[in-house]
């Protein structure tokens, strides 16, 4: 891979967390982060879009620890079925969105 690419990727993961940080609501960000990955995951990507979006923009913005420390908020609490119904819900809905972006990126192409 080009060194370009790697600035490209650092470019895209400070985009991703500016803007995490703007929107400041992991929910949101997961679904709107699971969204655009199944809307792209379709798309015919060169090699080095692939590795800026999905390696620089999606894994900053859509951060896994941002999920896991807002279930240990909950765990931390001592509240075991709010922890269980929100790690449920969680997951499914963002399969589900992840799910509708890649339908809706194959209903445009």
């Amino acid at each position: 891979m080009k060194i370009n690419n790697f600035i490209y990727i650092l470019l895209a993961a400070y985009l991703a967390t500016f803007l995490r940080l703007l929107l400041n609501n992991n929910f949101f960000i997961s679904i709107i982060g699971s969204f655009l990955v199944g809307f792209f995951v379709n798309k015919r990507l060169s090699y080095s879009t692939e590795k800026i979006l999905f390696s620089g923009f999606f894994s900053c913005f859509t951060s896994f620890s941002g999920f896991i420390y807002f279930l240990y908020k909950i765990l931390n609490q001592g509240d075991w079925i709010k922890f269980i119904i929100f790690f449920n819900l969680i997951i499914i809905i963002n399969l589900l969105t992840m799910l509708l972006g890649f339908w809706i990126s194959r209903k445009i192409t």
